[in-house]
């Protein structure tokens, strides 16, 4: 498939998921009011609904599948690992640490938010300090060094749930899955995920020279440790970011790279913009699902993502090359 093609659809994807976010909710608004609203010439409930609640968290969605599937793309090529995803190195599981030690002791929204904020930089900070010694840097070391740490503090979160009380345990799990219902603030998600898509594109030529190996990357002139650094703290930080606005959601960095590849994009000029494009437009579409399958009861949106997510890869494998 042509690659302006597959650009061009995707930015319909995305422009559509957008649209049928605003679309579709617990409460039912004819076509042609979401149109007017969209236009500024609804005003009324509708377009309060439209503006304040379902734009909001469509924004919020999209920023938080775009940022998962940029830091998706960006570890598989550091850690050379096509199961690498942003939760590998034990990210969302500091977060998830942080945000139910704060659930637990009864804080508000915004000590919980900065509660997953610091366990998911601390879990940054820890990883980075035991893998990178006297100018070394370990990719293995690394990778191993997340993981058990990703263990530990899954043995965390489950000791929080069993020391929750009983009124508060749906809450966390919500959470723990993925929860988009208090994303009302994208901005600084939308922040982020410039950042992130600004120095990834900086960096794609060299990223496609990193990902014929560290040793050839060398030899091609190319500055590996640093290259691998920035990465590294890059996806990281995009990761925090995404679990800071919607939980632990799941499937979405490690399916939309994985189904750009298999399609044959492997350029990270055209790959890292296309994962922006696709995991926002995704995980859009699977929220929207979340709230509106059983309204007024919401989902969590990580379930829907890998409900949806495993037919399409599925799918794609057999067409793989």
């Amino acid at each position: 498939m042509p690659r302006s093609f597959l650009l061009a659809a995707l930015v319909l994807l995305a422009l559509g998921s957008v649209f049928v976010s605003a679309l579709f909710g617990s409460v039912e608004i004819p076509v042609g009011r979401v149109w007017g609203a969209l236009a500024g010439s609804a005003a009324g409930v509708d377009g309060d609904i439209v503006w304040k609640l379902r734009l909001p968290r469509a924004a919020a969605a999209f920023a938080c599948g775009a940022l998962l599937a940029q830091a998706g793309a960006l570890l598989q090529v550091l850690l050379r690992n096509p199961l690498a995803d942003p939760y590998v190195l034990g990210i969302s599981g500091g977060a998830a640490v942080g945000a139910l030690g704060a659930m637990l002791a009864g804080a508000g929204a915004v000590a919980m938010g900065a509660g997953a904020g610091g366990g998911a930089l601390a879990v940054v900070g820890i990883v980075f300090l035991l893998s990178f010694r006297a100018g070394d840097w370990n990719i293995y070391r690394l990778l191993l060094t997340g993981v058990v740490l990703a263990a530990g503090c899954g043995a965390l979160v489950s000791l929080l749930l069993t020391l929750a009380p009983e009124a508060g345990v749906k809450g966390m799990l919500f959470w723990l899955m993925g929860d988009l219902s208090q994303a009302q603030a994208p901005l600084p998600a939308w922040i982020a995920l410039a950042a992130l898509s600004a120095l990834g594109l900086a960096f794609a030529g060299s990223l496609n020279v990193l990902a014929l190996g560290p040793l050839k990357a060398r030899t091609l002139g190319v500055a590996v440790l640093p290259l691998q650094v920035g990465v590294y703290f890059t996806a990281s930080l995009g990761t925090a970011a995404a679990v800071l606005l919607g939980g632990s959601i799941g499937f979405v960095g490690l399916l939309v790279p994985h189904a750009l590849r298999l399609l044959g994009v492997t350029d990270h000029r055209w790959l890292l913009p296309m994962c922006a494009l696709l995991g926002g437009g995704f995980l859009t579409l699977a929220d929207t699902a979340a709230r509106t399958l059983w309204a007024p009861q919401q989902l969590p949106v990580g379930v829907l993502t890998a409900l949806m997510g495993v037919p399409l890869l599925l799918l794609l494998l057999p067409r793989g090359r």
